[in-house]
C-alpha cells in the first residue's frame, strides 16, 4: 500500500483539545472484524467485551516533562528544546529537537531558567531539527535530572493550540504509568480510570504490563509514498518474564489478548518466537507495521483515532483491514468522534 491510501480530511473541530471530564466516559467505537459491524458505546463499556482469563497488555511508560525553553547566548532568542533521548548519563548528552532550528548551530550555547544555572552546548547536528546537546550543570546527576523536571513542561502534541495547564501533568499520564522515559503518552491508555481497571481485575481479566518509551518512532511523519522505504526511529522497549508468561498463558488458552494502544502492539510484535509466543526482551525496536501484516500475539486492540498518513493509522489499518478502517473513520467523522491524544477510542475485536 502507498502513503496516499492513508490520507483523509479531518475537520478542525474534531481535534480534541481537552479529554473527557471522566477518563472512562470518552466515546468508544467498537469494530467487529468477523461481522464487519460498528457499535457506538462509552469507554467504560469496554468491560462487557472481556471475560475471565482474557488479557490486556498495558504500556506502563511514564511521560517526563520533555519540553524546555531556553535562550540563545548573545542574541537571547527564545528556543524550544524537546528532549528525545538520553545518550550518555555521565556526559549528560541528549538527543533533542530544536525550534527554530535554523538559528541553532554547533558550538551555540543555550541558557535555561531565570538563574541560568543550566546551560547546554550544541555539539552535533543529527537531522534538520535534531541536535545533540551536552548539558552543563554544577551538581550531581540526580540534581541535574530534578532541574530538568523543574524547568520542563508537559509535552502536549503540537496540534493542541492552547497553553499547557497545570492539570495536563496528570491528564497526560496513564494511571498505571511507572517507568519514566516517554516524550508522549501512550494515549489509548489515557481512557482507563482506577475504577475501570479494578472492575476488570475483579472480572478476572489479567493485566500484563510492558514498556515502550514513546519517542520519535511513534510520531515521526511518513514522507515517502512507498511505505517500505520509511525508516522508523528506534524506541526502547521491555517485556519482562512475568508479562510474557501472562500473555503466553492467554494465547495457550485461546483467550482474548488485547493490546492497549499501538505502542503495546509494537512492543509484543517486536519479540515473537518462531512458535508464535512472546519472548521476554529488553532493548530497542524500530518495527514498522503496515498492511499487509500477520499479527502473532494480540487478537484484539484498543486505540485512538489517529492522524492522516501516520504510522499509527497504518498499523491499525493492518489490524482491522484497510477497507473496514476507512469505513470506520468515515463514520467517526460523521458522528463527530474526537480525534488524537485527548480524543475518543476504538475497540477492534
Amino acid at each position: 500500500m502507498k502513503l496516499s491510501h492513508f490520507n483523509f480530511d479531518l475537520p478542525d473541530e474534531l481535534l480534541a483539545e481537552y479529554p473527557a471530564d471522566h477518563r472512562d466516559e470518552a466515546r468508544l467505537m467498537v469494530l467487529d472484524r468477523a461481522n464487519q459491524t460498528i457499535e457506538h458505546k462509552l469507554f467504560k463499556d469496554v468491560i462487557d467485551y472481556f471475560d475471565e482469563g482474557d488479557v490486556m497488555i498495558l504500556n506502563n511508560t511514564k511521560v517526563f516533562p520533555a519540553r524546555l525553553y531556553g535562550n540563545k547566548e548573545k542574541t537571547g532568542a527564545r528556543i524550544e528544546v524537546f528532549l528525545l533521548r538520553e545518550l550518555n548519563q555521565d556526559q549528560r548528552l541528549w538527543d533533542v529537537l530544536v525550534d527554530p532550528a535554523r538559528k541553532i548551530r554547533i558550538g551555540n550555547k543555550l541558557y535555561f531558567g531565570d538563574d541560568e544555572t543550566l546551560v547546554a552546548e550544541v555539539i552535533d547536528n543529527t537531522t534538520s531539527r535534531g541536535r545533540t546537546l551536552r548539558f552543563l550543570y554544577d551538581g550531581s546527576y540526580s540534581d541535574f535530572r530534578n532541574k530538568l523536571t523543574t524547568l520542563g513542561e508537559t509535552p502536549l502534541p503540537k496540534y493542541i493550540k492552547r497553553e499547557v495547564e497545570a492539570e495536563d501533568e496528570e491528564r497526560y499520564q496513564t494511571i498505571y504509568a511507572r517507568n519514566e522515559g516517554a516524550v508522549a503518552a501512550p494515549t489509548a491508555g489515557l481512557h482507563f480510570s482506577k475504577h475501570l481497571l479494578k472492575r476488570l481485575e475483579i472480572k478476572g481479566v489479567d493485566l500484563a504490563e510492558v514498556t515502550l518509551h514513546v519517542g520519535l518512532g511513534t510520531f515521526n511523519p511518513v514522507e515517502v509514498e512507498d511505505l517500505s522505504k520509511h525508516k522508523m526511529d528506534s524506541e526502547e522497549i521491555e517485556v519482562r518474564e512475568e508479562a510474557a508468561d501472562i500473555i503466553n498463558n492467554g494465547i495457550k488458552n485461546k483467550r482474548r489478548i488485547c493490546a492497549v494502544g499501538t505502542t503495546s502492539m509494537r512492543t509484543v510484535e517486536s519479540s515473537v518466537s518462531s512458535s508464535g509466543s512472546l519472548n521476554p526482551y529488553q532493548g530497542w525496536t524500530n518495527k514498522f507495521i503496515f498492511p499487509p501484516y500477520d499479527f502473532s500475539i494480540a487478537n484484539c486492540m484498543i486505540t485512538n483515532f489517529h492522524t492522516p498518513k501516520s504510522t499509527l493509522l497504518m498499523m491499525v489499518s493492518a489490524f482491522a483491514g484497510h477497507d473496514f478502517m476507512k469505513k470506520a473513520y468515515e463514520e467517526a467523522v460523521k458522528e463527530k468522534y474526537k480525534f488524537y491524544s485527548y480524543g475518543d477510542a476504538m475497540l477492534i475485536i
